[in-house]
């Protein structure tokens, strides 16, 4: 039988930028990549074939919502996420563990899993480590995540190694109770900002046959150097030979810096979020449209991208819808940003093939100027 997913790993070692490509069920893609984000089954205001174009083979769905609304059984009905929103390629689900938590006032945690009240309607849920791996086998994801205990930045460290105790149990249960042949499952690594805290914990994961393992609790309110010294930290614990998914993060030049790290795999909500509120990015840094001196601007957005809206509309077009909230500004920004991202990521992959990944890496700071305000 075939597995789930394998990694070839091109050129890279336990440290430092890595090129590879991950094969599912659904497709390959080369890494390091960015995952556009589809939480609810959708990547908003955008068609699976638009997300395709902006050069994307795989996104991310979420547990939490999916279970929240419609349900599991009703995607499941369609033959999986996959049939549901008409996305031929791969798939990640993350396990719900992230948002469960964030929801400090509404849920309840004990050895065995996590209660909540629905933020939808206030109706109970229970979550535990069996149920998260039912419900993401119903959805038929590429590649599932394990329920993780994911603490506040502000944590105490005795809470912090709590969290990591916890989590260790709950990826071992999820390990023995998932079934599926042709879906992967990766492992959490947990431990906040401290670095003795992090090794420990991706030490006492990676020994199981998980298919991969990712950074998780990072991009929660610590600081930028606390994040990339928590990475700095894990990579080399994780195995060369298996995928690094550094959950939630995050912007260009964090991924830049995280794949300096050793870190193969990403998702954000920030380019479609960002889109949304009129943030773009460019070559040379963040663009706000609805500053009043793009109203009269005939050039694009960034003369170095290729994308659609590129390609097609002026910065005075794309401040007319933005300021008339019209919804093809969310379309035509999202399309931008997301291609953006992914032309990022295949400068990233040229560079680190040809050698020449520090320079690229000086280069890229050094030309991005301060966010518009």
């Amino acid at each position: 039988m075939e597995p789930a997913l394998s990694f070839q790993l091109f050129t890279g070692e336990a440290t430092g930028p890595r090129l590879g490509k991950v094969t599912t069920a659904h497709g390959s893609f080369d890494t390091p990549v960015f995952m556009p984000v589809g939480t609810a089954g959708t990547v908003k205001s955008l068609n699976p074939d638009q997300v395709a174009q902006t050069g994307a083979r795989i996104v991310l769905g979420n547990t939490f919502h999916l279970l929240l609304k419609p349900g599991p059984d009703i995607v499941a009905a369609h033959g999986g996420l996959h049939g549901f929103m008409q996305w031929p390629h791969s798939i990640l689900t993350d396990s719900g563990g992230f948002q469960v938590f964030s929801l400090s006032g509404l849920r309840k945690l004990d050895q065995d899993g996590v209660t909540f009240r629905s933020p939808l309607d206030g109706h109970l849920e229970r979550l535990t480590p069996e149920r998260a791996v039912e419900i993401q086998q119903a959805l038929g994801s590429d590649i599932a995540m394990v329920l993780d205990v994911c603490p506040p930045a502000e944590a105490p460290r005795d809470e912090v190694r709590r969290a990591m105790d916890l989590s260790t149990d709950w990826a071992g249960r999820c390990l023995v109770h998932h079934r599926r042949p042709d879906q992967a499952l990766f492992a959490i690594i947990q431990g906040g900002a401290d670095g003795q805290l992090r090794a420990e914990h991706a030490q006492s994961l990676t020994g199981s046959p998980f298919d991969g393992f990712a950074i998780g609790g990072l991009s929660v309110g610590e600081s930028t150097g606390d994040m990339y010294a928590a990475i700095e930290a894990t990579t080399p614990h994780m195995p060369v030979a298996k995928p690094r998914y550094l959950m939630g993060v995050g912007t260009p030049q964090n991924l830049v810096e995280a794949v300096a790290r050793g870190v193969d795999m990403f998702d954000c909500v920030l380019p479609t979020r960002t889109a949304r509120n009129g943030r773009l990015y460019t070559s040379l840094g963040v663009l706000n449209i609805s500053n009043a001196r793009h109203a009269h601007s005939l050039e694009p957005l960034d003369a170095a991208c290729d994308c659609y809206t590129c390609q097609h509309f002026s910065r005075a077009y794309l401040r007319h819808l933005f300021m008339a909230r019209e919804l093809l500004s969310y379309q035509l920004n999202s399309i931008h940003n997301l291609r953006y991202f992914q032309n990022l990521m295949a400068a990233v992959r040229e560079a680190i093939a040809t050698g020449g990944f520090e320079d690229f890496r000086r280069a890229f700071h050094s030309a991005l100027q301060p966010e518009e305000e």
